[in-house]
């Protein structure tokens, strides 16, 4: 009718495994950091990081190296605080770009290095960046670009070309000899 000491200490014993094993799923799946290793923060301004979350990762050559800690408003631009690895170098001319993993996957910061000789330190700020592309934006312009014949507004768009939408949808030449 009851049972013996040695069910009840093995009975004990698979909860506890049990009670452990929940605890740390629940960690490694929430991504929390008991230990932070060492590291240090720079931070990077951006006109646009739509999508970009904390804890997103950050990247160097598809390798990553960090970690997106804080995003925050600072005059009209998002400003990033990252934490980068000891042991990793970012020149002053790195390129900081946001990024999407696929089609439709998460967004993260890739890293591009420059060819500075000077490396940033905790507090550094990256200066260059590119902020992230989306794709709403990019079909409002072509669609807004093709309704209008064409004619843009001094100041909208960008890049090569006369202004006409069909550049965007035209091949691009061939290097043919």
């Amino acid at each position: 009718m009851y049972a013996s000491r040695t069910t009840q200490l093995i009975v004990g014993v698979f909860a506890l495994m049990g009670i452990a094993a929940m605890a740390f799923l629940s960690l490694r799946l929430g991504s929390v950091e008991l230990f932070t290793p060492p590291s240090y923060e720079i931070y990077a301004n951006f006109d646009n990081i739509a999508g970009l979350k904390d804890g997103a990762d950050i990247e160097i050559a598809g390798v990553p190296v960090g970690k997106v800690v804080k995003i925050a408003l600072n005059q009209e631009r998002a400003r990033l605080t990252m934490r980068i690895e000891d042991g990793i170098q970012i020149d002053e001319e790195a390129v900081a770009a946001v990024r999407t993993r696929g089609i439709i996957g998460d967004k993260y910061l890739a890293i591009s290095p420059g060819a500075s000789d000077k490396y940033l330190h905790n507090g550094g700020t990256l200066r260059q960046t590119e902020s992230s592309f989306v794709l709403e934006d990019a079909i409002g312009q072509l669609i807004s670009g093709s309704s209008m014949g064409g004619e843009k507004e001094k100041g909208q768009g960008g890049g090569k070309g006369d202004g006409d939408s069909s550049d965007l949808l035209a091949p691009a030449p061939s290097k043919a000899k």
